[in-house]
């Protein structure tokens, strides 16, 4: 169905007939309007569409009589009743009717008086309702703002009518000087963009004054926005006239660069289309690669997006799509190259060169995950090197400390302003190769925040399985990272997900014994450090005493990263004493010591005998290797029933020691300890050196030997050392750090160790060489550990405990 459609009122002279306004409570036909309400006083022509309202407008026409205009509240209701019409409309006659060539029917209606509808008397053939007559509140003659309101409509009407049709002088002179205000208003009425709810507010308003009032709030909301259209027209003509010149000046350059030999921008693709060749892409990739550079041809050169779009491309092209060097198979010049740059780490050794001989049998295979982990300074991060050299691959290092972000892993998206590719891409970019060893330091260290969890970001660059397929943001192409030999390196795996472990493989890299830190002074930090400070060979030596005793007495490490910093220190000693020409020891012996590196720094640890009851030698891990600690109890006459803990224990250390009590009481009698003595004495735990702190369960039957002997004042074995947690049965559990443990044990010069026979495992795996000169008792009770632990002997001066 067509839509009436009201359009700008006319001014002309019509003979009008009179209408008997009294007929008006009669029953009088009813034309239903659409997106349009009439304003009294002028004539508007309306299209008729419906049947309906044709049927109407013929019966009018041949019968004669006037006719109530009404708008609908839905224009997309065709056949509209009572509740679907605006209540106020206008009574209307109808001056012309006309029909054009495709069958529109036109109908020039003249509205006359408003009315209320008050009901739909029939709805066929067409509606008919009865009326009441609205009477309009004049202002009186003398109101001066009624007439300076009339003058304002006038103004901003014209205003409104020139901004929007632009109309001819002569016909602007004429509006000027009519008189009539009320087509003044109808034509500002018609003219103004509002609402059909705010139109039909309008014509709703009795108060003649009130109503043109509200007329006038609507012209001027039209006025602003008007001027805000014009005012983006002048600038946007400005704009163009600017693009205009600039294109016209472009294509002069164009021509210009044309005579030359071409444009900046064809002489770049044309190096792009050249080093493409030359470039192993797959008939997937070649064919996403082309996509781009076509997108590349049809941006302008002077476009932001040519330069982002040009990066791209040759980010692209930079890379080594599916370009791998040459494995080096030789497994003896690879074993001596990793043998040459590091003294022991025989388990890393011995995994990559298995690695070598499977790629040599195999001819391809996908590269492993291996996670070095272990205390700082033991060389995990340079044996990535080695790693690289024994193979004849690239070597690529990626630190990962306070790393957070996750497009660092997987690049940035290209809609980002400065987007480039992840790390790993940048590397393998720089690398030039598709196969090198890539080094993931301190992969512990990788942190999290809004911005995304690098780790996770990790699972598919560590997973080989996944990473055939890597995909990088910026790229936005897949990667085959599946022949990228990943080390990662972490001091603590507590701190790294269980699904990145899951996807490594792990291989503790522990500390190293004194007898290992010398051969590597000996054979690397000593020639390194006196190359670095311009000492030449043969000038100047440390003897093997010397070093031992910096180890022992400069440095507490399980690596060797301090003992480099003190052999460094040296040689800037002898440097100096060199370019002075001043005397300086050839060889430096222990006494020299103090002169070149100050007092000790530390007192190496070192087995107190079994002098005092209730005194026993642990071992204890930490991040620095192992250590020995000494727990101590004692006893002091009180009320009882009171456990003292002091020297900075943790919570599980706390647990342990109350374990070890309560296990004593429940057995006082098969320990031969009278139940009485619980009653009058005092427990008291210490662990010496106070302000480190402590924790962890390896103590547990360290404490049950310290406290049995205090209660007993039986003497513990000499030269005896142990480690492993307690249950409250008395079994003795399996800890870690074996090895660690057993390095300390030996500095300290403990001959003997208890350990859990669950341990036993790890002994076996440790180089027979730390394991010289100890004896090892393996145990599955607390009664085992006591019977080795304690003597038939007391101390001399005992405590009477009764």
């Amino acid at each position: 169905m067509k839509d009436d459609i009201i359009s700008s009122p006319i001014e002309i002279v019509i003979e009008k007939k009179s209408i008997n306004f009294e007929m008006t409570d009669k029953i009088i036909p009813v034309l239903p309007l659409k997106n349009m309400i009439f304003f009294p006083g002028a004539p508007t022509p309306v299209n008729i569409g419906r049947s309906k309202s044709l049927k109407l407008i013929e019966d009018i026409q041949k019968k004669g009589g006037i006719i109530g205009i009404f708008c609908q509240k839905d224009a997309n209701k065709d056949d509209p009743g009572f509740d679907d019409l605006y209540p106020v409309g206008l009574i209307a006659q109808i001056i012309n009717v006309g029909r054009e060539d495709n069958d529109t029917t036109t109908v020039l209606l003249m509205g006359e008086k408003r009315v209320l509808l008050t009901e739909i008397a029939s709805q066929d053939p067409y509606l008919k309702g009865r009326f009441s007559l609205l009477e309009d509140i004049f202002p009186s003659k003398s109101d001066k703002e009624f007439k300076e309101q009339m003058k304002a409509l006038k103004d901003k009407m014209l205003h409104i009518i020139m901004c929007k049709i632009g109309l001819p002088k002569f016909v602007l002179d004429s509006l000027r000087k009519t008189k009539d205000y009320n087509y003044i208003a109808n034509l500002a009425f018609t003219s103004v963009d509002a609402s059909i709810e705010q139109k039909q507010e309008i014509i709703a308003c009795d108060d003649l004054k009130e109503r043109y009032n509200k007329l006038l709030s609507l012209m001027d909301h039209e006025l602003q926005l008007l001027e805000i259209k014009e005012s983006i027209r002048k600038k946007t003509q400005v704009d163009i006239d600017k693009q205009q010149r600039e294109y016209f000046l472009q294509q002069e350059m164009k021509n210009i660069q044309e005579a030359l030999g071409g444009s900046i921008q064809d002489i770049e693709i044309k190096e792009i289309k050249e080093k493409v060749e030359k470039v192993n892409f797959t008939p997937e990739q070649r064919s996403l690669f082309d996509k781009e550079l076509k997108k590349l041809e049809r941006l302008h050169p002077h476009s932001p997006d040519y330069s982002t779009q040009a990066s791209y491309v040759q980010t692209i092209l930079s890379l080594p799509w599916n370009t791998y060097t040459q494995d080096n198979f030789n497994l003896i010049r690879a074993k001596r190259i990793l043998d040459k740059d590091h003294f022991g780490l025989e388990k890393v050794k011995e995994r990559i060169l298995e690695h070598l001989a499977v790629l040599k049998l195999k001819g391809d295979m996908k590269s492993p995950i291996i996670c070095l982990h272990g205390p700082p300074g033991v060389g995990k991060t340079s044996l990535g090197k080695s790693i690289a050299e024994a193979l004849g691959r690239k070597y690529i290092r990626m630190s990962l400390g306070g790393l957070h972000d996750e497009a660092e892993i997987r690049g940035h998206r290209r809609t980002y302003i400065g987007a480039m590719p992840g790390r790993i891409i940048q590397g393998i970019q720089k690398a030039g190769s598709s196969n090198p060893v890539v080094i993931l330091d301190e992969i512990d260290k990788v942190g999290q925040d809004y911005k995304g969890d690098p780790s996770a970001a990790l699972l598919e660059v560590l997973d080989p399985e996944q990473n055939f397929a890597f995909h990088d943001n910026y790229l936005d192409m897949d990667f085959d990272l599946s022949k990228v030999l990943f080390i990662a390196t972490a001091n603590s795996l507590n701190t790294v997900s269980q699904p990145l472990l899951d996807r490594m493989e792990l291989i503790n890299v522990s500390g190293y014994i004194t007898e290992e830190k010398v051969e590597i002074a000996k054979r690397h930090l000593l020639p390194m450090q006196m190359e670095n400070h311009g000492i030449p060979k043969f000038k100047f030596d440390i003897p093997k005493k010397t070093v031992i005793a910096v180890i022992e007495s400069y440095t507490r490490e399980s690596g060797v990263r301090e003992l480099n910093k003190k052999i460094a220190k040296i040689a800037r000693k002898i440097a100096r004493a060199l370019a002075e020409n001043a005397d300086y020891p050839k060889k430096l012996e222990i006494k020299d010591l103090y002169e070149f590196l100050g007092a000790v720094e530390y007192s190496k640890d070192k087995y107190e005998g079994n002098d005092y009851a209730g005194v026993v030698t642990g071992l204890a891990w930490t991040a620095a290797g192992g250590e020995i600690l000494f727990i101590e109890a004692s006893l002091s006459k009180g009320k009882g029933s009171k456990l003292t803990l002091t020297g900075n224990l943790g919570d599980v250390m706390k647990e342990s020691a109350v374990l070890a009590l309560e296990y004593i009481k429940a057995h006082a009698s098969r320990l031969n300890i009278s139940e009485e003595v619980f009653e009058k004495w005092n427990e008291h735990i210490h662990v010496p050196e106070g302000a480190i702190p402590k924790d962890g369960p390896s103590a547990g039957i360290t404490m049950t030997v310290a406290l049995v002997s205090a209660f007993t004042q039986r003497k513990v074995k000499p030269n005896l050392a142990m480690t492993g947690e307690m249950t409250l049965r008395g079994k003795v559990l399996p800890v870690g750090g074996i090895k660690e443990k057993i390095l300390a044990a030996k500095r300290a010069g403990i001959k003997e160790i208890i350990l859990s026979k669950e341990n036993k495992k790890d002994i076996n795996e440790i180089n027979a060489l730390y394991l010289s000169g100890l004896c090892f008792h393996f145990v599955g009770d607390i009664q085992e550990v006591l019977d080795i632990a304690l003597l038939k002997e007391k101390i001399d001066n005992p405590l009477e405990i009764n």
